[in-house]
């Protein structure tokens, strides 16, 4: 981090008891760049990890995929029309998480406070490391350099005081880089930043800043807490510190995510089973891939049904086991979803959760939505 003195912005006591020394890690491609890796064949070719057949979805993207617009959560068929050289490969979990484990040992080496977010990417507090370095900028060269040597993979790194900050900066140079945000930077960056661009506000949530006004960092800033609560309730007290370049979490190293789920309102109603399987299909997929990437194995999974007059119902199945294929994952939920035929009110809304983990060490696992993003 940089020795530069703070800004008068910036010396407040709340803020100064936050500054840390965070690197955010994200590997550069990381599915897609493993699969090039291990076959020289792809390389230097449009790969997409994924299943491939017309309902399927991409799970990741390589960066040769990305120039034609291809990214993860992207229906195949979309991939495909964007670009009809894309290479499906089938994804390798086992191995992927082999390979998330050598670099998790890697990260080791520098902090025991490491918060996995995901198989390809981490959160970690360096503010005391281990090797002794004088600086975070320094660890985080280190850690690429070894991750390089050991995975023959690249990786991209954040470094600022605290873990949005850290989060954003990862993305400022990839793939193979990275970025310091020091803390005399920090409430510049935020005031200029979209607010599409803030790490945890979704689609839905920026279409209602945006409704507001909202479209920067500086808008944001400029709204009051009382505007900020009585508008996102809980999460105003979140955006409204964000916006100031502050962010009091800090680097947990265990955390478990209860469940995983995936929703959408339609802009037709939906009146038959087979509207509502063919509805319920990219659901299924974006939950089972999301809860792939993150190593999750879950055995209940939660039927979620929106009327036209709102009225709500919920169908739930828990198995022995964890959900073994896409396929016996699709067989429960059609399971839950024939009994409600035929409809005495057609739907509006459906959604899958999977829950009950069978892996309570993984990471915390977002709620996702229909446009997933990768880096």
């Amino acid at each position: 981090m940089s020795e530069e003195p703070l800004s008068p912005a910036v010396t407040s006591p709340d803020f100064l008891k936050d500054i840390r020394k965070i690197i955010h890690v994200d590997m550069d491609a990381f599915y897609a760049s493993v699969e090039q890796r291990d076959n020289p064949e792809l390389r230097g070719k449009p790969v997409a990890v994924g299943f491939g057949a017309k309902r399927g979805v991409v799970a990741a993207a390589s960066y040769e995929a990305r120039r034609f617009g291809v990214h993860s959560a992207m229906p195949s068929v979309t991939a495909l029309r964007k670009c009809p050289d894309l290479i499906f490969v089938r994804p390798r979990f086992e191995t992927y998480r082999a390979v998330s484990n050598q670099i998790h040992e890697i990260f080791s080496e520098f902090t025991p406070l490491i918060e996995p977010l995901s198989l390809d990417e981490a959160y970690l507090d360096v503010t005391e490391n281990l090797a002794g370095l004088p600086t975070a900028t320094e660890v985080a060269s280190r850690i690429r350099a070894r991750i390089r040597e050991e995975t023959a993979l690249t990786a991209s790194a954040g470094i600022s005081y605290n873990k949005f900050l850290a989060k954003m900066a990862s993305g400022q140079r990839k793939p193979d880089g990275q970025f310091v945000i020091p803390p005399q930077a920090g409430p510049a960056f935020m005031e200029t930043l979209p607010i599409g661009k803030f790490h945890g506000i979704g689609p839905a949530t920026e279409a209602r800043m945006n409704r507001l006004g909202i479209r920067l960092g500086a808008d944001l800033k400029g709204r009051t807490l009382a505007f900020l609560q009585e508008h996102f309730g809980k999460s105003g007290p979140y955006y409204y510190w964000l916006a100031r370049g502050i962010d009091h979490r800090p680097v947990r190293p265990e955390r478990v995510r209860k469940s995983v789920g995936a929703e959408d309102t339609f802009s037709n109603d939906i009146s038959d089973f087979e509207g509502a399987s063919a509805g319920l299909q990219p659901l299924m997929a974006k939950v089972w891939a999301h809860c792939e990437r993150h190593g999750l194995q879950a055995r209940t999974v939660t039927l979620k049904v929106k009327f036209t007059d709102f009225q709500l119902i919920t169908r739930s199945r828990t198995l022995p086991r964890p959900f073994s294929a896409p396929a016996a994952l699709e067989a429960a939920v059609l399971q839950l979803l024939g009994p409600l035929f035929p409809l005495a009110k057609d739907i509006r809304l459906l959604g899958v959760t999977l829950s009950s983990f069978d892996a309570p060490d993984e990471p915390d696992v977002p709620q996702l939505d229909l446009f997933g993003s990768e880096t």
